[in-house]
């Protein structure tokens, strides 16, 4: 009926009673949650996982161009509040210095023992015109972090610079070399990048190409598997490992994969004396298939008793059979 109000539309009161308010609900409600967050921002968002992964890797990594202006040897570790990094341990910065890395400052914990390597640290660093500064040693521990072995001494300097792979093959090109390079294709291990790293230097390898995704970077934990080599052996990195590949191989390279299903075993390899990159694979799945679709050669090396080897050992066991072959076809 027209004039009459609905019912349960008004909320009676006790005559004498204050009514029950909302607490401010309703104006909150009408007032709403403000505006809606960017994609990005929210996390349940495909868009805000795919930021954190790219900022994740922006920290990592840092690909820069000059090769040659690495440390090497030991422990690195990123200081504090700038982009700079340790260089930790007294082989080590001996090494970097001996490699005249771009430094900043050397530091030497109180007290610690003047040995050989110290005297040769502290003589370099004084030539170059580094400054010297003097800590006590908890400070020196905090500097280089739980897990370094700091020996009293560490060197500052700059964040490793990763090489460009082509720009790398073009230098040894120039200089009338045979491309020896080592390629990795899902090797996340740091301690496995130094390793081949250090078998590179040993066996006359120009280079280590990484790919810039899900790989191993040059840290600390790399730095000392190296045991120096990192000062003397490019690291380059690759935006793309397929395509860097498909470069090398315009430019005459030969991509020789290591798989334990290959097809021919690594001690018939008849490319040995050719230029080549040796790609090794990850220890759980080994190479890609687009990678493998893009060597030329699929190669096992030979075993007993076990069913695969360290991508470290592998690639040792590669680089060594190569340099040997090399060796021999020089011989005639």
């Amino acid at each position: 009926m027209a004039g009459k109000p609905r019912g349960g539309a008004v909320r009676k009161v006790k005559k004498g009673s204050v009514g029950k308010g909302s607490g401010g609900q309703g104006r909150q409600a009408l007032e709403g949650k403000g505006p809606t967050p960017k994609a990005e921002d929210r996390e349940y968002h495909p868009a805000y996982r795919k930021k954190m992964l790219a900022e994740r890797a922006a920290s990592k990594r840092k690909p820069v161009q000059n090769p040659r202006s690495n440390t090497g040897g030991g422990s690195v570790r990123r200081a504090k509040g700038d982009d700079s990094e340790l260089v930790t341990g007294r082989n080590s910065v001996v090494e970097a210095l001996r490699a005249k890395i771009p430094a900043s400052t050397l530091y030497l914990a109180a007290r610690t023992e003047m040995d050989d390597r110290v005297k040769e640290a502290l003589s370099a660093a004084t030539h170059r015109g580094i400054p010297v500064l003097e800590v006590m040693r908890p400070e020196l521990d905090r500097m280089a972090g739980r897990d370094a072995v700091h020996q009293g001494i560490a060197l500052k300097v700059p964040p490793y610079e990763y090489a460009h792979p082509v720009e790398l093959l073009d230098e040894v090109l120039r200089k009338g070399q045979t491309p020896l390079f080592v390629a990795l294709d899902g090797v996340t291990d740091p301690r496995n990048l130094g390793a081949i790293i250090r078998s590179t230097a040993a066996f006359g390898g120009q280079g280590v190409i990484v790919p810039q995704r899900r790989s191993a970077g040059v840290n600390s934990a790399a730095w000392k598997t190296s045991a120096g080599a990192a000062a003397r052996t490019p690291v380059a990195m690759a935006p793309n490992l397929t395509q860097t590949l498909k470069e090398f191989k315009k430019q005459g390279v030969f991509v020789i994969g290591l798989d334990g299903g290959g097809d021919t075993e690594l001690y018939d390899l008849e490319l040995a004396d050719r230029p080549i990159v040796v790609v090794v694979g990850s220890e759980g799945k080994g190479l890609s298939r687009i990678v493998t679709e893009t060597c030329d050669a699929i190669v096992s090396i030979p075993i007993e008793s076990i069913e695969s080897l360290n991508a470290s050992v592998a690639a040792s066991v590669a680089l060594y059979e190569v340099s040997k072959l090399r060796s021999q076809a020089a011989r005639g």
